[in-house]
């Protein structure tokens, strides 16, 4: 808007006093065009401000004086004696903060959560946690091709599990305990598989992306429903993170669904999210 009044500005108070009709009709010109130019930036603003605003903002603190921002979203409609289900989300590098924003704002996830539905047709929760700046969800360097799960969770971690359980636990969320998903891209990615790893037998089902585990722990997570996706290009996070657990989980007896994307480097997260199959995988399992 500041934009605009500086064209108002010149076009009305920098032309001639006597302004013909053909200075007018240009004057005109000009604001129509900026508008369009910056209508769809104006409505997608607006638009992410509704999508931010049904995510209520909430923030954990523990009595070690721990501090852990998340936001949650509820089913757009609930009907008493109804359970449902659970997505937990874990951000990327790029979503580290604490304005209890960037987790969803991150690679886009609030809009692909949209799109997908989960509030209304999935008739979903949703709950976000956010890294502080300079931590991770997995004490381990996205550089390395391999590494043993540390013994203890990261503090992040350890706080997304305490709020995930509080919100479980809370009767008024009428959350199904056998369909909570988890969902992690990048360093969430990281997130999910040391999620299913510490919890083998909480979740319904995974999707980490871009990620890595401790292919050791194969076993644990053999029977869980995992789908992994990387792109084959991706010189952030090698792709045999990703292989390398789907083939210790195949050798343990799982049978975990995996897409390379060919051509694709570190945004394999666009791909998960576009494929209505993926969506429709991970909302009809079940745990077991």
């Amino acid at each position: 808007m500041k934009v605009l009044f500086v064209l108002v500005k010149f076009t009305f108070v920098k032309s001639p006093h006597k302004a013909n009709f053909g200075t007018m009709r240009l004057s005109s010109f000009c604001l129509l065009t900026l508008f369009l130019f910056i209508s769809p930036f104006v409505t997608n603003a607006q638009s992410m401000d509704e999508l931010l605003s049904s995510y209520v903002p909430t923030t954990l603190k523990n009595p070690e004086g721990g501090k852990f921002n998340y936001r949650y979203s509820t089913p757009d409609k609930m009907e008493k004696g109804t359970k449902y289900p659970l997505l937990v989300f874990f951000h990327g590098a790029g979503g580290r903060g604490n304005d209890n924003k960037g987790q969803l704002l991150d690679a886009g996830g609030i809009v692909a959560f949209a799109k997908a539905g989960l509030r209304t047709k999935r008739a979903s929760h949703v709950l976000a946690g956010q890294v502080p700046k300079g931590e991770r969800w997995v004490d381990v360097h996205w550089s390395l091709l391999g590494h043993r799960m540390p013994k203890e969770p990261s503090d992040p971690m350890k706080m997304a599990f305490e709020a995930l359980d509080a919100y479980v636990a809370d009767i008024k969320n009428q959350v199904d305990p056998n369909r909570i998903y988890v969902m992690g891209l990048s360093m969430g990615g990281y997130g999910t598989w040391d999620a299913i790893q510490r919890r083998p037998n909480f979740f319904a089902a995974a999707v980490p992306i871009c990620g890595g585990g401790d292919k050791q722990l194969g076993k644990k997570i053999a029977r869980l429903p995992i789908w992994a996706w990387h792109g084959d290009k991706d010189s952030v996070i090698k792709p045999s993170r990703s292989r390398d657990m789907i083939e210790a989980i195949k050798k343990a007896g799982g049978n975990p669904k995996y897409s390379e994307i060919k051509g694709r480097g570190h945004n394999s997260w666009t791909d998960a999210w576009n494929s209505k199959e993926m969506w429709e995988w991970l909302y009809s399992q079940k745990r077991r």
